[in-house]
């Protein structure tokens, strides 16, 4: 079915408000005008603004702000990324979902959810995921060691920072995971892995983007440190449009992971984030270390340079900026 609606989108968007029969729709799909006709109210009734008459035909007036498949699809010029669109109006988390079906589904398949009720960020925390966001998950196979696996956070941190750049904002990442525009956080990525001894069978690789939420949206705890693409740039963002974009950086990016010396891409990383140079805080389910941030390891570790002038490496855990550069 989504072909077709796919293709009496494409047509009507084609026609450019020029009205189109539905028996040049018919002969153009093979089917007859009363199935044209089903599928023009299935398309009303998803939020496609289609003006019809007896005599005329069909004109499309306006498309709804949702990311359909159909919608990402036109336009979409990667070769992997993208290529199957799981949607959903709610999910509990695209991360969940992508990993029960990871074994099953093609590289490239895309997760993508309208709100998320259960979306978590790392360590367990809650990520809220209200309307108006782009909250997705990527699935990957690269055939990697597990101890690479944390290599691709920073690849898709490079890619989501590229793309928000593209648009005139000064975004830099804050290791691990975060993406941040004037020191307030506008995305998080949450790598998950699921792996044999130690070979990856495959990735997920989560994102999540408030793009479009009002500031009120976001829960009192986390407004003060969070912001919106929206606040940013004093506009809603295309979504459909921003995603296409990202897809393409994210699989220009992962082609580089996979064809290049990490160390390429990890310059470009640390070109970009705000963290290095930085006292520091980082907490792990174990402990905590102090002290200054100096690099970080072709493994995606922090290494930090404490107070005694010994440097430690820490895989993971949450950042605090001790105070501004």
């Amino acid at each position: 079915m989504g072909d077709k609606r796919s293709r009496i989108i494409k047509a009507l968007k084609d026609a450019q408000k020029t009205p189109v029969s539905g028996e040049e729709l018919g002969l153009e799909l093979g089917i007859s005008r009363t199935m044209v006709w089903k599928y023009i109210k299935s398309l009303q009734a998803d939020g496609y603004e289609i003006e019809s008459s007896p005599k005329r035909g069909y004109v499309l007036m306006s498309v709804p702000q949702l990311l359909y498949p159909e919608e990402i699809k036109m336009g979409l010029t990667t070769t992997l990324l993208g290529k199957n669109i799981h949607y959903f109006d709610e999910v509990s988390s695209t991360n969940s979902l992508a990993k029960d079906i990871g074994a099953s589904e093609e590289e490239g398949t895309l997760v993508i959810a309208e709100v998320q009720n259960g979306g978590r960020g790392r360590m367990g925390r809650e990520w809220v995921s209200p309307q108006g966001g782009i909250w997705m998950s990527v699935l990957l196979k690269p055939g990697i060691p597990l101890r690479h696996a944390s290599r691709l956070t920073l690849v898709a941190g490079l890619a989501v920072t590229n793309v928000m750049r593209d648009l005139g904002l000064d975004a830099r990442i804050k290791w691990p995971n975060d993406v941040r525009i004037n020191g307030k956080k506008v995305c998080g990525i949450l790598t998950e892995a699921k792996a044999e001894v130690d070979r990856v069978d495959y990735v997920v690789l989560g994102i999540g983007i408030n793009a479009n939420m009002d500031l009120k949206d976001i829960p009192d705890p986390l407004r003060s440190g969070s912001t919106t693409l929206k606040a940013e740039l004093g506009r809603h963002v295309r979504r459909v449009q921003f995603l296409q974009d990202l897809l393409f950086e994210l699989e220009q990016q992962y082609i580089r992971f996979k064809t290049q010396q990490f160390s390429q891409i990890l310059n470009d990383w640390l070109a970009l984030s705000d963290t290095i140079g930085r006292e520091v805080k980082v907490t792990t389910p174990s402990r905590i270390i102090e002290g200054k941030a100096v690099g970080v390891t072709s493994d995606g570790a922090l290494v930090i340079r404490k107070a005694d002038n010994t440097k430690e490496e820490v895989i993971a855990g949450r950042c605090i900026y001790a105070r501004p550069k």
